[in-house]
């Protein structure tokens, strides 16, 4: 689920540049809502219940950012928003970030005006087919018919795949997950490609999900995780280390259990630090001292909030493969508290 360039960058970056202007920390406090943008609906990372109440993997990361910055982690407006729309609501000021399986590339750092505030999952490119059509590998999909998002980094990864292997393919265009569910279930297409994470959420939704194979190859890198405008720094140091804040809290042991206990002083410094009984970290963030340990209340530290959502216990049930902290041989790493 990534990614669109359907508006000139010369105006996302005009729109971006005017839209941080004011400071948007001073203007969420201000509101007294968060305003986070997030995917039309892709269960396990963000989707609306019947009640219209939102939960799931990014939805826990506005979460946190609401209760760091608020006080409160119910405080969010959400706001779904396409492959297409999503960059055009954060530049224009319409969201305070975005939280929606988005892509970290150059062209959207860079030339978008955007701010990529860390990694929350590594991903990758994937297909899924039915089983009976005897498919096992993305080598076998010569003359398919592909589900495949407009507006997307999957459309340009799909083509360089195809072109590189020299096979041919006939794309079927679509532009929500719930679009390309239903066309992807009633034969319009034989293939369905996006991040490999979004195949495994959108099959466990299936009636029959064993019907279902998830092809072995990974055809790209999918660096996915929030962002921000450039040009508001203050704002992004407020994400960043909220998100940074729920990876050491996993790194270190602190939990949505103990972080209260633990709130109230250990021997490790970097705790101490990060749960605000030592140091001043708040403070240069322009927080209090409990902003952290509010943010790790809501859904827990980053496991908890991956094991809970889309974990080996979930009906997503993803590994977590890359996604494991460093020190057990992933790539979830946060800088340091200090």
């Amino acid at each position: 689920m990534k990614k669109s360039f359907v508006l000139g960058t010369l105006a996302v970056a005009g729109l971006a540049a005017g839209a941080a202007a004011a400071g948007t920390l001073d203007d969420v406090q201000a509101r007294g809502t968060l305003n986070c943008g997030v995917s039309t609906g892709l269960v396990g990372f963000a989707a609306p219940d019947a009640n219209g109440e939102w939960s799931g993997f990014d939805v826990g990361v506005c979460r946190a950012v609401a209760a760091a910055v608020l006080g409160d982690a119910q405080a969010v407006e959400f706001v779904p928003t396409t492959g297409k729309t999503r960059f055009t609501a954060l530049a224009s000021g319409e969201i305070d970030m975005l939280a929606r399986n988005t892509t970290w590339t150059f062209s959207r750092d860079v030339d978008l005006k955007f701010e990529f505030v860390g990694v929350n999952y590594y991903d990758g490119q994937g297909f899924m087919a039915p089983k009976e059509l005897g498919v096992s590998s993305a080598a076998e999909l010569d003359g398919a018919t592909v589900c495949i998002q407009t507006g997307t980094t999957t459309e340009l990864n799909l083509a360089d795949f195809f072109r590189s292997n020299n096979m041919s393919y006939e794309p079927v265009p679509i532009e929500t997950n719930a679009e390309a569910q239903q066309q992807y279930l009633a034969g319009a297409c034989d293939v369905f490609t996006t991040d490999a994470s979004g195949l495994a959420a959108t099959r466990a939704t299936f009636e029959n999900p064993g019907d279902h194979v998830l092809m072995p190859e990974i055809i790209s890198k999918e660096p996915l995780g929030p962002l921000v405008r450039h040009g508001d720094n203050n704002w992004g140091d407020v994400v960043r280390w909220t998100l940074n804040a729920l990876v050491t809290a996993e790194e270190l042991g602190v939990t949505s259990a103990n972080v209260g206990e633990m709130s109230a002083g250990t021997n490790n410094p970097e705790i101490n630090r990060l749960l605000g009984t030592e140091g001043t970290l708040g403070a240069m963030l322009g927080l209090d001292g409990d902003w952290a340990k509010r943010a790790i209340m809501v859904g827990g530290n980053y496991g908890e909030l991956f094991e809970d959502n889309i974990g080996e216990a979930t009906p997503i049930g993803l590994a977590r493969g890359l996604n494991a902290q460093w020190t057990d041989g992933g790539l979830i790493y946060s800088p340091p508290f200090r």
